[in-house]
């Protein structure tokens, strides 16, 4: 009963939040471009699934994803587990004792993205348009790659208590350099690579997974230190894709040669 409760609360707040967008496609349908809505059985038929996806997604997301991200991350800087001791009180953090949580991260950062439908279906259009040049497979392993380096770079910027506009700044100086050099064919797709790494899957369990480390790590803040894995998500995507563009070019040239 309580689940039934808590899931009703969100579904009614997800047709709140989706009856604008339904309105502005139903005025500009009728009225600005005074057409009827092509084949509107099957239209509502599917604002219906969507709907009811989209609460259910947000209900798995508060009772599953976000406690289990929270959960992982305190288990593995415990602590208990880092030094096999529950008595040991700390007033830093030191970065050298958290392999396993930058090691999980990564894992995290890479399984997500994967999965994230956002990246499939950016990925299925890039091979579509290309003609099989870039591959499905190809660019999702490699924005993979990019996330996964960037979350567990994240995660020693949290342990670590290093500023964040640091890593960001180096980070875009390198992005900067890397579209003035990277070929131009992979430079807008590096980019919303970059955009669509942040999307259902991932967002939610690497926003758990950074509250629940800076929420354990002594001397951390969750407010001040636990955001800011999503920007790691988001820029190092681009870099992954335009560095693999670049030595791709690269090695092509040297063949010729």
């Amino acid at each position: 009963m309580e689940f039934i409760k808590d899931f009703s609360v969100i579904f009614f707040a997800t047709c709140r939040d989706v009856t604008p967008i339904v309105l502005l496609i139903a005025v500009f349908q009728l009225l600005v471009l005074r057409q009827k809505i092509p084949h509107l059985k099957r239209v509502v038929i599917g604002g219906v699934y969507v709907v009811l996806g989209l609460a259910l997604f947000l209900a798995g997301l508060e009772k599953a994803l976000f406690p289990l991200g929270k959960i992982m991350a305190t288990q593995l800087s415990d602590p208990a587990f880092i030094y096999g001791t529950a008595d040991k009180i700390l007033t830093h953090a030191d970065w050298t004792a958290y392999g396993w949580i930058y090691l999980f991260a990564a894992m995290i950062g890479f399984a997500t993205t994967i999965a994230e439908p956002s990246l499939i279906a950016v990925a299925y259009k890039a091979n579509e348009v290309s003609a099989g040049t870039i591959s499905t497979w190809g660019l999702r392993i490699t924005v993979a790659i990019g996330v996964a380096f960037g979350i567990s770079l994240g995660t020693f910027r949290i342990v670590s208590g290093t500023p964040l506009y640091l890593y960001i700044l180096v980070g875009y100086l390198i992005v900067i350099v890397q579209t003035i050099f990277a070929p131009k064919s992979i430079v807008a797709l590096a980019y919303d690579s970059g955009g669509v790494t942040t999307s259902t899957v991932t967002v939610p369990l690497v926003a758990a997974l950074g509250l629940g480390l800076a929420s354990t790590v002594p001397g951390r803040n969750p407010a001040l230190d636990g955001f800011g894995l999503i920007a790691f998500a988001s820029l190092f995507p681009i870099i992954a894709v335009m560095g693999y563009a670049q030595l791709m070019e690269w090695k092509t040239k040297r063949r010729k040669k």
